[in-house]
């Protein structure tokens, strides 16, 4: 065929030795990369630190970065401990809420109309903002267990994940599908030869928004109560307290548990989908 839809193909045939890749930038160039964010990064860090001294901030408003780096290091043992009772919280409800939504994709692209009966109430779901959720998963489960965190970012993280995924598994090329129906293919063949490749770009962009909405879930479902030991009730009782460095401590540590998540999917995707567009390098 001309269309490419052979080599398409031909791509997920385990019988067909890959291509060598094209040789990639060198380690340094890749790197330079980042210097414009780390320079924007830095730059922001002085401005904030010259605008509360030269302005005379107070502190109760807006901490100087310098003062809430000390503070990260007197409270470095126990925002770290508050961090990783978080990240369970936040990688159960990614685990369970993405796995639902994978599930419901699947069921969903087989049978139209659960698809068409389901999408309305994932929308709903959706539209339900985390201060309503939590309240009522705290009821349920208990403020303290963190059955009740995860419920919360389970529910956050499935719409994006079904949404994406349903997308991805359904808006192929038919003249693939047709190749493989001519070649007498199974409907679990097309599934994994051609419905699935197609649809992890889309997953993965899907968990990689996820990753992110889950630690903001759940640190935002922690405001409404739960264990001490947690990102949310940290940051809560310290900024009530008037301790803002101390509050702006374990936001560091949110941030970092977000990209370290964000990164960890980015690094999953590059392993699982590396005849993607997208990782393709050429020679300058």
């Amino acid at each position: 065929m001309s269309d490419g839809t052979g080599e398409f193909l031909d791509a997920f045939d385990p019988d067909i030795p890959a291509q060598p890749a094209a040789k990639g930038q060198s380690f340094w160039r890749q790197q330079a990369e980042y210097l414009p964010a780390a320079g924007l990064f830095l730059t922001g860090l002085v401005l904030w630190e010259l605008a509360v001294r030269v302005f005379e901030i107070q502190e109760i408003l807006l901490p100087k970065p310098t003062s809430i780096l000390s503070a990260f290091s007197e409270q470095f043992s126990t925002v770290v401990a508050s961090g990783w009772a978080t990240f369970r919280e936040a990688l159960g409800g990614f685990v369970a809420g993405g796995t639902l939504g994978v599930l419901m994709a699947l069921l969903a692209t087989r049978w139209e109309g659960l698809r068409e009966g389901v999408l309305p109430f994932a929308i709903a779901a959706n539209s339900a903002p985390i201060i309503a959720l939590a309240p009522i998963s705290n009821l349920w489960f208990g403020i303290t267990d963190p059955v009740s965190k995860m419920v919360v970012v389970a529910i956050i993280v499935f719409f994006p994940v079904m949404i994406n995924t349903v997308r991805g598994l359904t808006e192929v090329d038919a003249s693939e599908i047709e190749l493989l129906r001519s070649y007498a293919a199974s409907p679990r063949e097309v599934m994994l030869r051609v419905r699935v490749p197609h649809a992890l770009p889309y997953l993965f962009n899907a968990l990689k928004v996820g990753a992110t909405l889950s630690v903001i879930a759940a640190i935002v479902a922690e405001y409404f109560g739960g264990p001490r030991n947690t990102l949310g009730v940290f940051i809560t009782q310290n900024a009530s307290l008037g301790k803002l460095p101390e509050a702006w401590a374990a936001v560091i540590i949110g941030s970092i548990i977000g990209i370290s998540f964000y990164g960890a999917i980015l690094l999953a995707e590059r392993m699982l989908m590396p005849w993607h567009v997208s990782f393709r390098t050429t020679e300058t």
